[in-house]
């Protein structure tokens, strides 16, 4: 029987059942990502735990833009939860933008430092949020978009990733593969586009894309 990608995997001899913080990475050309991320984000909220998601290179109506993403009422319908008497605690989720959106396309007339300023304070942000110990799951949604776009820099990834609390989880997302990152990454899944309607003129669709 021919060998399988799966059986050449080495499975451990032993499993721990201790608390584990993972680093999460989603990446890859497919739809996915950011769904994956808030699905994850839901999970975690339903078991418990507090969520930060920060959104990079995107602005909905907080931002100024003209997109309202569907996860900002999702979380507020989650904190409403949290906030009230329930049967078991249902952890919140915070959501912030911490970009200004699509960068040199689809309409964007912002100068390119106003882009990277706005990068790097998110990246500022993202490190307040990690150092706070106050969230168990943190999602930096598109900050791997941040730097195939060059508003940030490969390390500055690499030491948000060190910032990181041992319990805490941190899930990051964007297009591309970069091999030093993915070193430091304890799951990685790539999301593999084979079709997608964009190429044919299809734009991101209400409820979702967004």
């Amino acid at each position: 029987m021919p060998k399988t990608k799966h059986q050449k995997i080495k499975m451990p001899q032993n499993f721990s059942d201790e608390p584990k913080g993972l680093v999460i990475c989603y990446i890859g050309a497919g739809k996915g990502k950011t769904s994956a991320a808030m699905g994850l984000a839901a999970r975690a909220a339903g078991a418990g735990k507090d969520v930060c998601i920060l959104q990079f290179v995107k602005a909905g109506n907080q931002a100024g833009g003209n997109i309202k993403e569907g996860e900002w009422p999702v979380s507020n319908e989650i904190n409403f939860f949290e906030s009230v008497s329930y049967p078991s605690k249902i952890g919140k989720i915070d959501t912030e933008q911490v970009g200004l959106g699509f960068v040199g396309i689809l309409g964007d007339a912002k100068d390119r430092q106003t882009h990277v300023r706005q990068a790097l304070r998110g990246l500022e942000r993202a490190r307040e949020v990690l150092l706070s110990g106050e969230y168990e799951v943190v999602i930096l949604d598109e900050i791997i978009s941040a730097l195939e776009l060059k508003l940030i820099e490969e390390r500055d990834i690499l030491d948000i990733i060190k910032l990181k609390p041992p319990l805490a989880h941190l899930v990051i997302t964007g297009h591309n593969k970069f091999p030093n990152i993915l070193k430091q990454c304890d799951l990685v899944t790539e999301m593999k586009m084979i079709k997608h309607p964009y190429y044919k003129g299809v734009l991101a669709q209400d409820g979702i894309d967004y």
